[in-house]
């Protein structure tokens, strides 16, 4: 049996992350409809864990025998039953934390009506909208003899009614359409609206006129989705897990029920049915009165005034421009004359985006080689590739076909590059291409040179205004003549390539990591570990960074969501520290830093701790040799660390803790924010009295107690 006593499962990690991001629609400093955002995306999160996580589990508990979690020492099984039971606690959480947020909404004249709720205007209004534009797309549908269960699909809302005809029980169901709103606006001053769901099911009874309605509710079936065999699944050992998960695929019937959503309680002999028919177990049945979509959550600041929208939306932000660099001048030279980093969403893309058009007509470029995982719906990126092929360079893209949910996005691209004249390589076998390196190789007075740039994030417009992520933009020749060969041993499908400077996975990323903690635990008591990401859950990783805390290595980690470490254990973590924030951009950088002062060695990457991540992705982490991007990245990471607004400290049975606030509160987005906005020879100052400047504040809080 693995030792457990300082891991945890990384299923609960997930959800007490996810209960975090809904605990944000708590705070009253975070303007109303931001919350009620918060919500949505704690539901559409769940929507999502359900589809593949839980999916998973369901496939594994199915096999006859069960693999043990490595971190928690559990079956599939039992897996499932923890989540079942931690899952419907949020469930409560998330309906009196809607209901609050929705009361207050009501005082701005922001009302989601229930029907009974309906001014007699209204009434008539809904009625005449139902009749017009909602019977007449409706697929009602019942079930008899002639007619069998029929499939419903994922997270599709349904209408279902417990009948009685001609004394006989039956079972009818109204697939909500895909082509309706989700809410429908009433007329009015006041944004006032109803779920479009809760119009249909007000309606059953005229939908079927000749039956009697014993029971009707709204209710949503979450499927298991179709993952990938190849893909990673689960962070464990086994040799055979795939020739296993294939037979499965083939076995069961795709798609299988792993959730079933009710709006509201129904009896024993209508749920019965339902479990029966779907199939699903009791411990997989929730009900709530909270909608079971929220997508119209991001639609709602359009419908309202400006200075409505002011008071309950966040600020709006734009980018600032990376100090030392000038947009109204060409890039190369600069990246030339000094590295450049970019730090999303606090500075746009617009220089990365500038350089690449530059390169399109540059006569001294040659090619662009990019890998691509996730993109913009509208990506300027793509049209700069397609011009830089049709000016004759030579133009090379990467593309993951597998990205999970991006699939068809993907597909859309690639076919837009290739009729532009780009090479297009479809990633891979048995590999997903996670990393994000684009490398702009240059032909000038008789020698070439390289521009490489290194990303933690997507080449995806959008979430570069929502995701904080850093982009190292370079002239180094030495990475650039190993993202050459890197790009080389993509071409041939060749993921075990060795390189002088770059860590790239599956061949040495782990290994690299590996032996930069192994040269800390040498120091003996003085060694140093500060990491920031997304994610761990590599047991080796995990393990190797157990010993260097019993080494005496200091090690304090800033993990967004799933940490399958836990800390302070005795004897075991004892040293190590991890902080997780949540706030208003989503947190999702990756930053390795081993040792201090000059022997410290930092690096950027495109992947978590994680085993998909080390060993079956094709991920880079670059190291950061100039010295002023190297600050920068200190004091973001300085300024993260020393968070006690949005931050919460892990404790060893892993729940996660406020911060006290000892002095400022220092909440590190928005100082960031500020941050950027500044001029080039600004500092920000939390207290300008003080004789020691805010760098300095910071360095104390990091290398002072723990907190």
């Amino acid at each position: 049996m693995p030792d457990t006593r300082f891991t945890q499962n990384r299923e609960l990690s997930w959800l007490r992350f996810n209960e975090r991001v809904l605990m944000e629609a708590t705070d009253e400093t975070v303007p109303l409809l931001e919350r009620l955002k918060f919500i949505a995306i704690f539901t559409s999160n769940l929507d999502e864990f359900f589809m593949i996580r839980v999916g998973s589990l369901f496939d594994l508990s199915h096999f006859k025998t069960h693999t043990i979690d490595q971190k928690s020492g559990w079956t599939p099984g039992e897996q499932l039953t923890h989540i079942y039971e931690a899952v419907r606690v949020l469930y409560a959480r998330r309906q009196q934390i809607y209901q609050e947020v929705e009361q207050q909404l009501r005082v701005h004249g922001i009302c989601q009506l229930h029907y009974d709720e309906l001014a007699e205007t209204e009434v008539k209004f809904v009625r005449q909208y139902f009749k017009s534009s909602i019977a007449p797309i409706l697929s009602p549908q019942i079930v008899d003899t002639h007619h069998p269960f029929p499939h419903l699909q994922n997270k599709a809302l349904h209408i279902g009614a417990w009948l009685k005809y001609k004394n006989n029980p039956m079972f009818a169901v109204i697939p909500v359409p895909a082509a309706l709103p989700e809410v429908i606006f009433l007329p009015g001053g006041e944004t006032r609206y109803i779920r479009t769901e809760e119009v249909i099911l007000e309606h059953v009874s005229q939908i079927f006129k000749d039956d009697t309605i014993l029971e009707k509710t709204v209710f949503c079936v979450t499927r298991n989705a179709d993952i990938n065999p190849d893909d990673e699944a689960f962070d464990f050992d086994s040799d055979d897990f795939r020739g296993k998960m294939k037979k499965l695929l083939r076995q069961r019937q795709r798609l299988a029920p792993v959730r079933l959503e009710l709006s509201r309680p129904i009896s024993e002999t209508f749920l019965k049915y339902l479990k029966e028919h779907l199939p699903v177990t009791q411990e997989q049945v929730y009900v709530t009165n909270a909608p079971l979509k929220m997508g119209y959550a991001f639609a709602l600041p359009a419908k309202l005034s400006e200075n409505k929208r002011r008071a309950l939306t966040d600020t709006p932000f734009t980018p600032g421009v990376p100090h030392g660099v000038r947009l109204n001048a060409p890039i190369t030279p600069q990246v030339q004359a000094h590295d450049i980093l970019l730090s999303y969403p606090f500075e746009g893309m617009d220089t990365f985006l500038h350089l690449i058009r530059e390169s399109a007509y540059d006569p001294d470029v040659i090619s662009i080689k990019i890998t691509i995982y996730r993109l913009a719906r509208k990506a300027k990126l793509v049209e700069y590739l397609c011009a830089a092929a049709e000016a004759g360079k030579d133009v090379t893209a990467f593309i993951e076909l597998r990205a999970r949910f991006d699939e068809q996005n993907n597909i859309d691209w690639s076919e837009r590059l290739e009729d532009a004249g780009c090479t297009v390589i479809y990633g891979v076998e048995n590999y997903k291409v996670h990393s994000k390196v684009c490398l702009i190789t240059r032909r000038s007075q008789g020698s070439v040179q390289y521009i490489t740039q290194v990303g933690t994030g997507n080449y995806n417009e959008k979430t570069a205004l929502q995701y904080t992520d850093l982009s190292l933009i370079t002239a180094n020749p030495a990475i650039g003549q190993d993202a050459n060969h890197f790009f080389q041993n993509l071409a041939i499908g060749n993921v075990s390539g060795q390189y002088e400077h770059l860590m790239v996975a599956p061949s040495s990323l782990k290994t690299g990591i590996i032996r930069e903690i192994d040269r800390e635990i040498a120091k003996r008591g003085e060694g140093r570990i500060f990491i920031k990401m997304n994610a761990i859950t590599d047991i080796d990783l995990i393990e190797k960074l157990k010993q260097a805390s019993c080494a005496g290595v200091r090690v304090r980690m800033i993990v967004r969501g799933i940490c399958c470490i836990l800390p302070d254990i005795p004897e075991k973590t004892e040293n190590i520290e991890v902080i997780s924030i949540v706030g208003r951009f989503l947190e999702h950088s990756r930053v390795y830093c081993f040792g201090q002062g000059n022997d410290e060695r930092m690096y950027i990457a495109s992947a978590d701790f994680m085993t998909r991540n080390t060993e079956k992705r094709v991920e880079v982490a670059c190291p950061i040799y100039d010295q002023a991007v190297r600050e920068k990245i200190h004091y973001l990471m300085d300024t993260c660390w020393a968070d006690n607004v949005k931050a919460r400290a892990l404790q060893r049975d892993g729940s996660y803790r406020t911060r006290p606030i000892r002095e400022t509160p220092i909440d590190s987005q928005q100082m960031l924010m500020a941050k950027a906005l500044e001029p080039d020879d600004q500092m920000i100052d939390l207290e300008p009295d003080k004789k020691h400047g805010f760098m300095d504040w910071l360095t104390g809080l990091f290398h002072g107690h723990k907190g």
